[in-house]
């Protein structure tokens, strides 16, 4: 794929103070560092508001007022200047309202940074769980409503879908998980971190490349075959529905050997119809039945064990927009305690059928440069469906 095609930006090569060629970056988005440093206070720790591969993220205000996030690498971490590169041709490419947006980056001084707007609701695990090195176990903090839970993975399905369909090719996030998903003041959810995407034509199917990927999230097909495929994705995503369900970590040591990793344990209870009862405590009683049993659903095909056998994005996007719109059909209430029958057989779904997959494509709407981007899509459950049929049973 070529990176400058179509760009209006210089394809001339940036030079870092030392000598070094940074080859083909964007440089209408180079900043100064002393515009970092006027943003961070001189990295204050007091801003500090996240850590991850690349370094900490500091949270910052550029001289115009603009709220931003600040990632500084740091010496000795596990991303260094290629992940650095990657990022900046990727999201230098993409603009999409369920994408972290990049605002600029600085390579000066031996500084390398990362400016992007500023999410002000941190990351949806933060909102989901405690994890275990901060409390000394993992545990709920619960609060998101089920609708709010499904609106947030729709946010992000319609991201990665974008990445993997968009710009005439494809890009392969490589690393979705839920810190790399973040929240903004709205609670519109946007996929982050693209240091270790993939990109390629449309045409090839997969890439051949080493293991880079989060423990607990890692496609077994990926780590079998070192064939990377936007299938590894969709299993990643998978884990990540899980984890919004059951408001625990991918992995967590502190369980019982056979609950110890989440996309395992979950299969099993999906397997023997006893999903209900790993679902997070503040969830019990409010989740429609039917609504449970899509997402339950959903959730075994993207953790199949082969990628083929695996539903594309689009797939999985249509799927919780189904899942959202059972929660709004009003059914007979009907406890979940103590069953273990399928739920897809208890309750009458809605009659539904389902158009072609590519008729469901995102729109130029679903790109930022437009007015319709500004706010926020609606959630209202009548018009999540403009795209379906009202006929047969899908």
């Amino acid at each position: 794929m070529d990176l400058n095609a179509g760009s209006s930006y210089s394809k001339s090569t940036d030079r870092n103070t030392d000598g070094s060629l940074l080859p083909n970056l964007n440089l209408g988005l180079k900043m100064p560092f002393g515009e970092i440093l006027y943003a961070t206070k001189n990295f204050d720790e007091k801003l500090i508001v996240g850590e991850g591969g690349f370094g900490k993220v500091y949270k910052g205000t550029l001289r115009d007022g603009t709220k931003v996030a600040v990632k500084r690498s740091e010496p000795g971490r596990t991303q260094g200047l290629p992940e650095f590169q990657t990022e900046i041709m990727v999201m230098s490419k993409i603009r999409h309202r369920h994408l972290v947006s990049l605002i600029g980056y600085c390579y000066e001084r031996s500084e390398m940074a990362l400016v992007f707007e500023f999410m002000e609701k941190g990351t949806l695990r933060d909102h989901l769980y405690t994890p275990k090195e901060e409390s000394g176990k993992s545990t709920s903090v619960s609060g998101l409503s089920w609708n709010r839970r499904l609106q947030l993975c729709i946010d992000a399905a319609k991201g990665l879908h974008y990445l993997h369909t968009g710009l005439g090719g494809s890009i392969i996030h490589r690393d979705v998980k839920s810190t790399n998903i973040l929240l903004d003041v709205h609670y519109v959810a946007k996929v982050a971190d693209f240091g270790i995407s993939r990109l390629g034509p449309l045409e090839q199917s997969h890439v051949s490349t080493e293991v880079k990927d989060s423990f607990g999230y890692l496609d077994p097909e990926y780590f079998r075959c070192l064939q990377l495929t936007k299938k590894s994705d969709v299993h990643c995503f998978g884990v990540v529905l899980l984890e919004v369900l059951c408001a625990r970590p991918a992995i967590d040591n502190s369980l019982p050997r056979q609950q110890v990793n989440l996309a395992d344990w979950g299969m099993s209870c999906l397997m023997e119809g006893e999903l209900h009862k790993i679902i997070d405590p503040f969830l019990v009683g409010k989740i429609n039945w039917n609504s449970l049993s899509r997402y339950g659903e959903t959730v075994e095909k993207c953790l199949k064990e082969c990628g083929v056998d695996r539903p594309n994005m689009a797939d999985v996007l249509w799927d919780l927009e189904y899942a959202l719109q059972l929660q709004h059909t009003a059914v007979p209430e009907q406890s979940y305690e103590g069953s273990n029958t399928d739920v897809s057989n208890n309750l009458p779904l809605p009659v539904i059928r389902r158009l072609p997959s590519h008729s469901i494509a995102m729109s130029s709407e679903d790109e930022i440069g437009s007015d319709a981007n500004i706010e926020r899509s609606s959630t209202n459950p009548s018009e999540v469906f403009s795209q379906l049929r009202m006929e047969d049973a899908r």
